[in-house]
């Protein structure tokens, strides 16, 4: 392996803050135009996430060109969750760097901008972010600090075969979520037409306790350690959780297999968190945040059916019509949620049910596994082939 060479991050890109709001306005944003990135886009694979993105007008972006990013530039959030960086690939070119965010844009001579990356994901790097950024209440970024981020490189050729391994493991990765997003949309849908659109007149009608147990007795003895699920680790788009750890358990929401876990607390439940557990061992109980509502099917019909009924938008709204508490801190009623009308299905329709979604739940777990499985490689390889005796 070539040597290593000691460098800052400033020696090697170029830093710039996003424009301020006196650039752009709260009212300039329009319903279609050109992205905008906003901190609440940077995403925790180094990508970026379109949910809740806001548009700008061609005028604006051409307006505030020297803000616009182009394919390998590197953003940051200036505020918050400033631990996390998300690289511009092709698809996000011309998109601007938002208010609130900051831009690093590799000198192509000196490193390679998937490398470093990759680099600043690494977790020394992170908590290098976290110990140096400033503020008591909140985290804060600026372009001078970012400029003092300690880099120990190979050369540039071993860079790119570094980015390129790993960026292959992450293909495989984002080839099976997109997979597995596909075939979650398919449950849903197989759910909307048998229980909402082709429901039928002679069904009973009744609510939604009828088909789910909420918040079942789960017992599990204090002190005991399993694996812990904080809700900062929900998805928003998929049932699959982003990580859990093993925790010696007090107090909160105990869960098993099969249990689908609904944020019940503003924003959460707004955002979408919800997750289908499937990642603990057989007759092993979980647990984690006290804002979980925990969903459990009843009536012989698939664990699943209370993944997708949790993910039904008219469910969700419903559940936030439940929402109780002062601003800001407001929890669903669970007391109410269980009132939620719709009608009880005859056992043939289960049935039916049941096999299909059967191959598809199987399907996207053996997917999961695949994915945990390539992420455990990815993270093992990241530490591996970016260590440096000299870092940091």
């Amino acid at each position: 392996m070539s040597e290593w060479k000691e460098y800052k991050l400033g020696e090697i890109a170029n830093i710039q803050t996003g424009p301020f709001g006196s650039q752009l306005h709260q009212s300039d944003y329009v319903d279609v135009g050109i992205p905008s990135i906003m901190p609440v886009n940077i995403g925790d694979r180094m990508n970026i996430s379109t949910e809740k993105i806001v548009f700008i007008t061609e005028e604006d972006a051409t307006r505030l060109s020297r803000y616009c990013v182009q394919e390998g530039d590197i953003v940051y959030s200036r505020r918050g969750d400033v631990e996390k960086c998300a690289y511009i690939g092709k698809a996000e070119i011309g998109w601007l760097c938002g208010t609130g965010c900051l831009r690093i844009r590799i000198d192509y001579s000196k490193a390679d901008s998937k490398y470093i990356a990759y680099y600043l994901s690494t977790e020394d790097m992170k908590s290098w972010i976290s110990n140096n950024a400033v503020g008591t209440t909140m985290p804060n970024l600026n372009s001078s600090i970012l400029q003092q981020v300690p880099l120990s490189l190979p050369s540039l050729d071993e860079q790119k075969r570094i980015a390129s391994i790993l960026s292959s493991l992450d293909d495989k990765i984002d080839l099976l979520n997109r997979e597995n997003a596909t075939l979650e949309a398919m449950a849903e849908t197989l759910f909307r037409q048998w229980f909402i659109e082709e429901a039928k007149e002679d069904w009973e009608e009744g609510t939604i306790s009828d088909l789910i147990d909420f918040n079942p007795t789960r017992r599990l003895a204090k002190d005991t350690i399993v694996p812990f699920l904080e809700m900062s680790n929900l998805s928003t788009s998929t049932y699959a959780p982003v990580y859990w750890y093993d925790r010696a358990f007090n107090s909160g929401t105990k869960f098993q297999n099969g249990d689908t876990l609904l944020a019940r607390i503003t924003p959460c439940l707004e955002n979408g968190k919800t997750a289908y557990v499937d990642f603990l061992t057989e007759s092993q109980i979980g647990w984690g945040s006290t804002e979980f509502i925990v969903m459990c099917s009843k009536l012989g019909l698939h664990p699943f059916f209370s993944y997708v009924m949790a993910k039904y938008q008219d469910f969700r709204d419903y559940a936030e019509s439940c929402m109780a508490g002062s601003s800001g801190r407001q929890r669903v009623d669970v007391d109410n949620l269980k009132n939620y009308p719709i009608s009880i299905p005859d056992k043939a329709i289960i049935n039916q049910f049941n096999i299909n979604i059967e191959s598809l739940v199987l399907k996207m777990q053996i997917n999961n596994k695949q994915i945990r499985a390539l992420k455990a490689q990815r993270d093992i390889l990241l530490s591996k082939l970016m260590s440096n005796p000299n870092i940091i």
